[in-house]
């Protein structure tokens, strides 16, 4: 996997990509085709999608814990490609690092569909860039690589007909089946990726997803914006309550 690592990399991406994408039209809140096939029971909706030259790129962000630890469909999209997830505590019990405060209770969800329409063609036809940022603050610092194009990856693989959690999971043969299928999905968290991230930390993250043809020209481009929000826990506001009320007591008393 070839990961691009550096904001001044990314901001030269993202000038290209506006400069070659001015007719791209992203749309939220879309199912995409033919459905979610990674897993099971994981629902279709809450997309923001690109659809261009047979392509469709979908992504989204869902809620991986409740609190109690079990998985959700629940996707706290804004309908404007943005989704906001309040974060009081990692979670703990559940998941690949449990109570890790690299474990946010949110996941990124991708899909790509190199011939959604009969118009494309296979998965290898194409490449393709996916970018995180881990930067919370307003500005960005993405690291960037081609999810699809890899020797091995545990990648839901299908067609415009799989159906949902149907995708074939396949490490051994992956590569050998980029020339068979044209829809590739997968479902991560930021504790997956090799930098740090803290899942507590209030900020806005970014990702974006590009599709390039056989001359790196680009294809179709989504992308969306993760607020990550920290909600005081209820003895906490309490305590801030207390502490205002006793102010606004002195205050009188002074006055």
């Amino acid at each position: 996997m070839r990961i691009i690592k550096a904001s001044m990399v990314s901001i030269g991406f993202g000038l290209l990509l506006l400069t070659q994408t001015a007719t791209a039209t992203v749309m939220y809140d879309q199912n995409v085709t033919n459905d979610v096939i990674f897993g099971s029971g994981n629902a279709n909706g809450a997309f923001t999608v690109d659809r261009q030259n047979g392509i469709e790129l979908g992504l989204r962000a869902k809620l991986r814990f409740d609190e109690f630890n079990n998985p959700q469909n629940i996707f706290n999209s804004n309908g404007d490609g943005t989704y906001q997830f309040d974060n009081i505590a990692p979670p703990t019990g559940f998941g690949f690092a449990p109570g890790s405060l690299a474990t946010a209770i949110w996941n990124f969800e991708w899909s790509i569909n190199s011939n959604f329409d009969g118009s494309g063609g296979t998965l290898d036809s194409l490449s393709y860039l996916l970018e995180i940022d881990f930067d919370p603050s307003a500005a960005t610092n993405f690291i960037g690589f081609d999810p699809v194009n890899v020797s091995n990856s545990d990648n839901a693989l299908g067609d415009n007909s799989t159906g949902n959690g149907g995708g074939l999971v396949d490490p051994t043969n992956y590569a050998s089946l980029l020339n068979v299928y044209n829809l590739a999905q997968n479902s991560w968290n930021m504790e997956f990726a090799p930098i740090d991230f803290v899942s507590t930390e209030v900020g806005i993250f970014d990702f974006a997803l590009t599709a390039f043809g056989p001359q790196d020209e680009v294809l179709a481009r989504t992308s969306i914006q993760v607020i990550n929000a920290t909600v005081a826990e209820p003895q906490t506001l309490l305590i801030m309550l207390l502490s205002l009320a006793g102010l606004a007591w002195i205050r009188r008393k002074t006055n």
